[in-house]
């Protein structure tokens, strides 16, 4: 499911790519490259109100990957920010997180020259695990990462297609330093900002795309 009521992130591409530790950016085209591929990326989302209950506003994101041109715009933005912000410090590690982490979280790995780590629902992943549990509307859900998927050191960055509440994000960053990884941030395309979930979360926040609001129940 692709859900989401994008509301105004904190951090444009923008101002990622003209700004970074107080400096100017030492690639200014890059912000007219940024500007140009949210603009198309936006443009692909649909809208379906009251789905899948009443008061839910559903943003659909996977028409951006059912065209391959749309696929890689998102793929070149969110290069172009980490490449931007982490300029001294190249991620080893990409995380992403089961289901919809997974579009997008091993290709973004692959241009970054980084690994690839799923995390998945309880009982999912063969062999040694580390288990972390996280509150859900209806209760506690578990997530897990095999034990030896990221190594002591390695610098982190873990995705997801959207924040709500940021519990299962804040799970994910639990396991990653519980492995002893450093978690260098989170980076999602689509924020619910109106339930603050990024307030959570113990590493910088990246939204990709900002919109309308729209009620979430």
């Amino acid at each position: 499911m692709s859900q989401s009521i994008p509301s105004q992130s904190t951090q444009t591409p923008d101002a990622a790519a003209t700004q970074v530790a107080g400096h100017p950016s030492s690639h200014p085209s890059r912000t007219t490259e940024l500007s140009g591929l949210k603009v198309r990326l936006r443009a692909a989302l649909r809208q379906f109100p009251d789905f899948p209950s009443p008061g839910i506003l559903f943003e659909d994101i996977l028409p951006i990957f059912a065209d391959p041109t749309l696929h890689e715009a998102l793929l070149r933005c969110l290069e172009l920010y980490i490449l931007e912000t982490h300029r001294d410090q190249k991620p080893d590690v990409i995380v992403g997180l089961e289901a919809r982490g997974f579009l997008f979280g091993p290709s973004l790995a692959l241009r970054l020259g980084a690994s690839f780590v799923p995390v998945r629902k309880q009982g999912k992943l063969p062999g040694p695990c580390e288990t972390q549990g996280y509150e859900k509307e209806y209760g506690q859900d578990f997530f897990q990462m095999q034990s030896d998927a990221i190594k002591p050191g390695q610098k982190v960055i873990v995705v997801d297609d959207i924040i709500a509440t940021g519990g299962s994000a804040f799970a994910a960053g639990q396991l990653v330093k519980k492995m002893g990884g450093e978690l260098m941030g989170f980076i999602f395309i689509l924020e619910l900002e109106f339930l603050n979930g990024r307030a959570k979360l113990p590493a910088p926040v990246y939204t990709l795309l900002s919109g309308q609001e729209s009620k979430y129940l």
